[in-house]
Order: C-alpha cells, then sequence, then structure tokens
C-alpha cells in the first residue's frame, strides 16, 4: 500500500495545521480512508485507537465543511465522555488555520444547558455520546436535517455498551442523502447489520495487525502462578521505577483489589472502571496526567478515553480475552517516537491465549525469569548509590559536613557513620516485618492475628479463609492454622504477606461483622 503524501490531497491551511500538529506521514489507516471519505463514498474502517483514525475521518470532514453555513453538518457518535473530548480537541487542532468552523462535544455530565446555549450559536460538527445528542434531539436543540456525514466511532464499543437503539434512533432522524462512516476495532455480525442498513455500498478498509504493533515496544512475558503476580508486579515496578505506568486487568473487581494491594505496599496508585461515576474518572485522569498517580490500574472499556504521551510500562496484569485487546493495550506506551515497554504476567492455560496474541499480532514475544528478591534489592542498591553520588555531586551539604566532624571527635570514623545512614535508610521488608510483629506465637515463617469475631457471629473458619483471600488475593492454600473461639479467633498468614493482610483486612466485613485484626499475644505454655 502506498502511503499518502498530504500535500497532493489537502489545503494548504490544513497542511499548516498537520505540520503544527507533528504529523511527518500518514499512518496506514489515513492513507486508505482519506481519498475514499474525500470522494464521498461510504467507508467501514477496521483500525485500534493509537493508529490515527480521528485524523482519518476528521481531515476530510474539515476539508468539506462549508464554513459559510452555520447549521449542523456532521455528527459524530463515541461510546465514551472521554473520547469525545479527545476526538473534539483533535479536530480543533486540524481546524487551527481554517476561519468560522465550530466544533462542540456533547456528553453528559456536563449542564445541558451550556450545550444549548452553544448549539444556538451555530455549530457545524457535533462529537457525542449516544444518550446526550438523543436528548438534544428530543428537546429540539439539536437539528440533523442538514446533516451531510454521519460517523460511527468504536462502535464496538457503543454497541457493547448497549447503545444500538440510541444510535438507530439518531440515524433514522438523519438525511437519508448522506455519508457514512463507520470505524471500529472488531467486526462483529452486530455491526454488519448496522452497515447494511444504514450504509450505501461501503468501502471496507482494514490496517492489518502486524502494522498496528509498535516497533518501539519492548514485549515481554513471564510464567508466574496467580499468586505470585502481585509480588511480580512490585518487583518489577521496583526495579524499572517508571514515572507513568498502566496496568490492565480483565474485571473490575481485579482492579479494585490489585490497587488496595499496590496502595498497601505504598505505590501510587488508583484505579479507572466502568463503576466509576464521571468525577470519579475525570478525578483519577487528572491525577495520572499530573504524576500525582503513577500506577494506573484499569480495565479494557475504561482505557478507551486515556491518551496520555509518557506512559513508559503497560502491564497486563491479566492476558486479555480478545486478542485484538493486547495490541490496543500495548500501544498505550512508545508513542511519538519514544521507547516503551509492555510486560505480560502469563498463569497456567493462558500460555495458549498468549500463542494466539503472537499468531495475530505476527509478533515474537520474549520470555524472562521472574527476577529475584536478591536481584531486586541489588538493583535498588544500585539506584541508591546513583541518587548518593548526584547529591555529593550537586548538593550544598555544608550542614551536614559539620554533623560528621562532630561525630569524627566521638572516635567514630567516617565509615562507620556511612554505614549506619545505609542501615536506615535501606532496612529490607523482612527487618520492617520483623519489627512490627515480633513474636505472636506463629509457626515458624508466619504471623499469627487475632479476630473479633467467633462462633457466635455464626462465623466458621471456611468463613474466615474466604473472606482473608477474597480481600486480599491470598490462596486458601498458603493460609495457615485458623482456629475459631465463640467471640474470637486467630489466623496465621505467613510473613511476607502479613503487613498486606494486616492493613487490608482491618474493618472487612465476614458475615454483615465489621472486623478488628490485631498481632496475636504469644501462646503461654
Amino acid at each position: 500500500m502506498e502511503k499518502l503524501m498530504f500535500k497532493d490531497i489537502i489545503s494548504k491551511s490544513m497542511e499548516k495545521a498537520i505540520i503544527d500538529m507533528g504529523f511527518e506521514e500518514a499512518t496506514p489507516i489515513q492513507s486508505l480512508a482519506i481519498p475514499h471519505i474525500m470522494d464521498g463514498e461510504d467507508v467501514i474502517g477496521q483500525a485500534q485507537t493509537g493508529t490515527g483514525k480521528t485524523a482519518a475521518f476528521g481531515i476530510p470532514i474539515l476539508e468539506k465543511i462549508n464554513p459559510k453555513q452555520k447549521d449542523l453538518q456532521t455528527m459524530i457518535l463515541c461510546p465514551t465522555r472521554e473520547l469525545a473530548i479527545q476526538v473534539a480537541e483533535e479536530l480543533r487542532k486540524l481546524s487551527k488555520y481554517q476561519k468560522n468552523i465550530s466544533v462542540l462535544p456533547v456528553y453528559g455530565g456536563q449542564p445541558i444547558e451550556r450545550q444549548i446555549k452553544a448549539l444556538n450559536k451555530g455549530v457545524q460538527i457535533v462529537i457525542g455520546t449516544p444518550g446526550r445528542v438523543m436528548d438534544h434531539m428530543r428537546r429540539g436543540t439539536l437539528d440533523m436535517s442538514s446533516v451531510k456525514i454521519v460517523v460511527l466511532d468504536e462502535a464496538d464499543e457503543m454497541l457493547d455498551m448497549g447503545f444500538r437503539d440510541d444510535i438507530e434512533f439518531v440515524l433514522r432522524d438523519a438525511p437519508s442523502e448522506k455519508q457514512m462512516l463507520l470505524f471500529s476495532a472488531t467486526m462483529s455480525p452486530e455491526i454488519l447489520r448496522l452497515t447494511q442498513e444504514y450504509q450505501n455500498d461501503p468501502k471496507f478498509l482494514k490496517v492489518v495487525p502486524k502494522e498496528l504493533t509498535v516497533p518501539e515496544i519492548q514485549q515481554i512475558y513471564f510464567e508466574v502462578k496467580e499468586k505470585m503476580k502481585l509480588d511480580l508486579l512490585a518487583r518489577l515496578l521496583d526495579i524499572y521505577n517508571p514515572n507513568l505506568s498502566l496496568v490492565f486487568c480483565n474485571t473490575k473487581r481485579r482492579v479494585d483489589r490489585l490497587v488496595s494491594h499496590l496502595q498497601v505496599r505504598g505505590y501510587l496508585a488508583d484505579g479507572l472502571h466502568g463503576d466509576l461515576t464521571q468525577n470519579q474518572r475525570d478525578r483519577v485522569m487528572n491525577k495520572f496526567r499530573k504524576g500525582n498517580i503513577d500506577v494506573l490500574v484499569a480495565t479494557d472499556v475504561a482505557a478507551r478515553g486515556i491518551d496520555v504521551e509518557d506512559i513508559e510500562i503497560v502491564f497486563n496484569y491479566d492476558v486479555p480475552n480478545d486478542d485484538e485487546y493486547y495490541v490496543h493495550r500495548i500501544g498505550r506506551t512508545g508513542r511519538a517516537g519514544k521507547k516503551g515497554k509492555a510486560f505480560t504476567f502469563v498463569s497456567g492455560k493462558e500460555i495458549y491465549q498468549l500463542r494466539d496474541i503472537q499468531r495475530y499480532t505476527k509478533t515474537k514475544i520474549e520470555q524472562q525469569e521472574i527476577p529475584s528478591l536478591h536481584q531486586v534489592q541489588e538493583i535498588k542498591t544500585d539506584q541508591f548509590i546513583k541518587k548518593v553520588k548526584n547529591v555529593i555531586n550537586t548538593e550544598d551539604l555544608e550542614k551536614q559536613i559539620l554533623i560528621v566532624e562532630r561525630l569524627i571527635e566521638e572516635d567514630y570514623t567516617s565509615l562507620e557513620m556511612a554505614a549506619a545512614l545505609l542501615k536506615m535508610s535501606m532496612s529490607s521488608d523482612e527487618e520492617v516485618s520483623t519489627e512490627e510483629f515480633p513474636d505472636t506465637g506463629a509457626s515458624h515463617g508466619m504471623v499469627r492475628f487475632f479476630l473479633n469475631v467467633g462462633r457466635k457471629d455464626r462465623i466458621k473458619a471456611k468463613d474466615i479463609i474466604r473472606a482473608v483471600g477474597d480481600k486480599t488475593g491470598l490462596s486458601s492454600r498458603i493460609i495457615g492454622k485458623v482456629d475459631v473461639f465463640d467471640k474470637f479467633s486467630f489466623i496465621e498468614i505467613p510473613e511476607s504477606s502479613a503487613r498486606d493482610v494486616f492493613q487490608i483486612v482491618q474493618g472487612m466485613k465476614i458475615k454483615g461483622r465489621s472486623v478488628n485484626i490485631e498481632p496475636a499475644n504469644k501462646r503461654m505454655k
């Protein structure tokens, strides 16, 4: 396929905007779609987010808009508020040097009165979520009679989210003589039925998977037991210390649990999934963009609106259920010519899913051994030494030197002082664990905890094991002895997980009873 040269097909004002945005050449989907859309043909484009599809329909739409006509000329439907805003921002950048073109995103969560005021002034392009667009149409504040182009962006996602009726409501109200463009990551039978009913002899354009895989992304997988995934994630975060990283889980519940575990371990982490309110989603994304959190845990659907350039590592905590989701996920890193890493955690039979992904993407994903705790400690030591050297070379240490000189006068050597400070700064997790839970009368390698619930609360040992396992992710196989008495119980937890369990279990409920957990006292002989 020949790559499109923008200057051969677009206006000078559009070319200037494209240069400002840093586009050097057309992406595959742009090369395929722009000529057909410019010619007025209906198009079905199969392409993932991150392949330049917004510009693929945005450039020809802006070129075809009549700036003298203030009526609505193009309607773009998107599944989420985030994507609607993202598309609107890109169209505004593309129309930078075109006068009298008005672009408006409309979505739920924003006061409708503000949108009505903007619509009354005259808007040529509306980008909206189906529900809010339909609301405006019913109110009579959005007139579809002059629409010449309708775009369904991420059609598969809109149908998955149950917007079929809303989409058809909008399409039925648009003029029959219109150009319809549909873009989707996948082509389900439901999408094909939609195209047959509402499109006229559409051109089917598909970007093959190998063109979707970003070559600058280093792809690695680890074979790991399910119960070890959290430890592996923590080790990799400690080794690579990314400024921003994105972790994908397959379910909303997994997102919440993983965020809880990471926060307990001291990582600046938060989650994003469909159960959050719009305000909560906005708050999380703002924190991530500003670097107030550096680990964002998300589901595939929630991540659709994420457009952050500096994500250094993508973690597939769960192997995606859909091969195409893998491409979509890893495309979040290695953007704008930067290098990125994608780590996939493979447990048990998931290795077969990974092989399907490799065949689909025509990419070799390299296996690596799980880094040992010793390796992590060595790397953290190297990083610490680099920080020390940087402080020596760049900071004013006059006050600190005076303190050292005082200690030298007391017969302490500088080597002893440096070693003491290192010990204070680099205490290991095992030392912390020993200090927190010195002797609880547990079996070797375990910590024994007291719980304020028992048989009188209709609670059995299996209820405690299940509740602790669900909340912390610990397998029942590694939870130790559980003793249940009338008004209280005891549970043994491996030392390596004791601190996490102590913080996570506090306040949780078992059979409606709020749990208080404390390190047990040593058993009396």
